[in-house]
């Protein structure tokens, strides 16, 4: 007798969708050329002569890159409902994905960061970065340029106190820093800004600030990578 064969399933019109052009209709964004004079708090902790390229040779961000993005971000919005829980009574959430502005002599900085969080626990307002990682396995310490960043915004808000928080996508597992503000550390910070400022001004390439610096991991994710290596190490 011989064995039943199983249904297969039936093709139908639906076999027709793309559900990843469906997506990268959904992330397509109006592009907006940047403008000199103007800059955004969540640059300061990327290499200078990336954010410089950015400036002066403007591209639209790949659709891999978006997606990237795009996931961190459904990322902290999760963060945000868990702290909203009313099942977690012992922390508040007073403001997420604010704005930050600081006037300076001859720029601004401001814009508004998606990853930021101000919570209130243990009767004291913590700014909170929220950083999605592949493996929380391998974070042993926060990473320079997420530190410069939290640390421009605790120097910008007035409010010193400062967590990383790094959440890895697969399992939700989570790790954290405390990080503490340091006057003179944000001074540089603000430095940085005016030496992108004047070198974009006067039309001068910053030298390849994170090759040099050891925080290469950044070319993997840079639209500039070629320019940069043709251009070599040292600013022009």
């Amino acid at each position: 007798m011989k064995e039943k064969e199983e249904a297969k399933p039936e093709s139908s019109e639906s076999d027709d969708i793309n559900f990843n052009k469906l997506i990268d209709k959904y992330l397509v964004r109006e592009y907006k050329p940047k403008e000199i004079g103007r800059y955004y708090p969540s640059e300061i902790g990327s290499c200078l002569r990336k954010v410089w390229y950015s400036y002066k040779n403007p591209k639209e961000a790949e659709s891999d890159l978006i997606k990237i993005f795009e996931a961190g971000n459904i990322l902290h919005d999760f963060v945000v409902e868990v702290i909203r829980s009313e099942k977690n009574p012992d922390v508040d959430l007073l403001k997420w994905e604010f704005s930050v502005k600081m006037q300076m002599p001859d720029f601004v900085i401001s814009g508004r960061v998606d990853d930021l969080m101000l919570v209130k626990m243990s009767n004291k307002q913590v700014l909170v970065e929220v950083k999605s990682t592949k493996s929380i396995k391998y974070t042993e310490e926060p990473r320079g340029a997420h530190i410069m960043q939290l640390m421009f915004y605790m120097h910008a808000t007035g409010i010193h106190n400062g967590l990383l928080l790094y959440i890895e996508k697969n399992t939700l597992q989570t790790k954290w820093f405390d990080i503490k503000y340091n006057e003179g550390e944000a001074k540089k910070i603000e430095e940085r800004f005016t030496k992108l400022h004047e070198r974009l001004t006067k039309n001068k390439l910053p030298a390849a600030e994170a090759k040099i610096s050891g925080e290469s991991w950044m070319c993997r994710f840079c639209d500039y990578a070629d320019e940069c290596e043709k251009a070599g190490l040292k600013e022009q």
